[in-house]
C-alpha cells in the first residue's frame, strides 16, 4: 500500500488537473454561446441564397449552363474539403468526421476514382490527410474563434477552379453539423455539381431581368452560393467544437472529482491503519513493562 505522503501528492495532482479542466469547461461554455449565435445568424443568409440559386437554376434564360450545374456520368477525379478543428480536447469530434472522410475515400477508390485532391480547413484534418498520403492542394489553419470568409475563399477556390476547368468531376465537403449541445453529427455532402437536393425545387417559377447579362450574374451568384455553403459548414463545425469541448471537459472534471474521492478514502484507510499500528505498539510496550 502506498504511503500517506504519496497519496497526498496524487490527490494534489488530480486537484490541480481538475482546476484546469474546470476552467477550460467554463471558457468553452462562453465560446460555445458566441459560436452558436454566429452560426444561427448565418443560417438565414444561407437559406436565402439557397432559394435564390434554386430560382436561378430553374429560370428560363439563355442556353448558357454554368459548370457548377453540369453533372458528369462517370466520376473519376474527386475533391474533398475536410473541415476539422485546430485544437484537440474536444472528445471524438475530429475522429468521427475523419472516419466519415476515410470511408468516403475507400468507397471512391473502390469505385475506380483515379485522383483525389483535398482542401483541409483545420490543423487536425491536415495532419490526417498527410498521414493517409492524400495530396492536400490547399489548407488553412489557425482560424481562431471567428471564421473569416476572406481566409476561406483562397484555399477553397483552388478546388472550385479545378472543377470549373474540368480537372475534377465532383467536390464534397466533410464537416460536423451542430444539432444541440449534446449532439453533433458528422456530415459528408456533395458540394459540386450542385444537386437538386441541395438547391431544392422552387414552388413558383421566377423570371429575372439580368444586368449586364445572364452569364455574368449566374457565374457570380453560384460562386457566392458555394462560398456561403463552405462558410456555413465552418460555422457549424466551430459551434460543434466548443460544445464537444465543454462536454469533454465537464466529463473530465467529474472523473477527477471521483478519483479525488477514491484517493481520499484510501488515504484515510492508510492513515487509520498507521494510527492503529502505533497504538498497538504502545500498548504492547506498556504490557511488556
Amino acid at each position: 500500500m502506498a504511503s500517506g505522503k504519496e497519496i497526498r501528492t496524487k490527490i494534489k495532482s488530480v486537484q490541480n488537473t481538475r482546476k484546469i479542466t474546470k476552467a477550460m469547461e467554463m471558457v468553452a461554455a462562453s465560446k460555445m454561446r458566441k459560436a452558436q449565435d454566429r452560426m444561427r445568424a448565418a443560417r438565414p443568409y444561407a437559406e436565402k441564397i439557397r432559394r435564390l440559386a434554386a430560382h436561378l437554376s430553374q429560370a428560363n434564360v439563355t442556353d448558357y449552363r454554368h459548370p457548377f450545374l453540369i453533372h458528369k456520368e462517370q466520376i473519376k477525379r474527386v475533391g474533398i474539403i475536410l473541415v476539422t478543428t485546430d485544437k484537440g480536447l474536444c472528445g471524438g469530434l475530429n475522429t468521427n468526421v475523419q472516419r466519415v472522410a476515410l470511408n468516403a475515400l475507400k468507397s471512391w477508390e473502390g469505385a475506380g476514382v483515379s485522383e483525389i485532391r483535398a482542401c483541409c480547413i483545420g490543423n487536425k484534418g491536415l495532419g490526417f490527410m498527410q498521414r493517409l498520403g492524400v495530396g492536400a492542394v490547399s489548407h488553412v489553419v489557425q482560424l481562431g474563434d471567428r471564421p473569416a470568409l476572406e481566409k476561406l475563399i483562397g484555399p477553397v477556390k483552388i478546388l472550385l477552379d479545378a472543377f470549373q476547368q474540368g480537372e475534377l468531376d465532383a467536390v464534397f465537403v466533410a464537416y460536423t453539423r451542430f444539432i444541440n449541445t449534446m449532439k453533433q453529427e458528422p456530415m459528408l455532402e456533395q458540394l459540386l455539381p450542385l444537386t437538386g437536393d441541395k438547391l431544392g425545387t422552387p414552388e413558383t417559377s421566377w423570371d429575372y431581368l439580368y444586368e449586364p447579362d445572364p452569364q455574368v450574374v449566374i457565374d457570380e451568384m453560384l460562386v457566392r452560393y458555394v462560398e456561403a455553403l463552405v462558410y456555413q459548414a465552418v460555422a457549424e463545425n466551430m459551434a460543434s467544437e466548443q460544445s464537444a469541448r465543454m462536454v469533454a471537459m465537464k466529463a473530465a472534471s467529474d472523473n477527477a472529482k471521483s478519483v479525488i474521492g477514491e484517493l481520499q478514502l484510501v488515504y484515510n484507510k492508510t492513515r487509520q491503519a498507521a494510527i492503529t499500528k502505533e497504538l498497538n505498539e504502545i500498548v504492547g510496550g506498556a504490557a511488556a513493562v
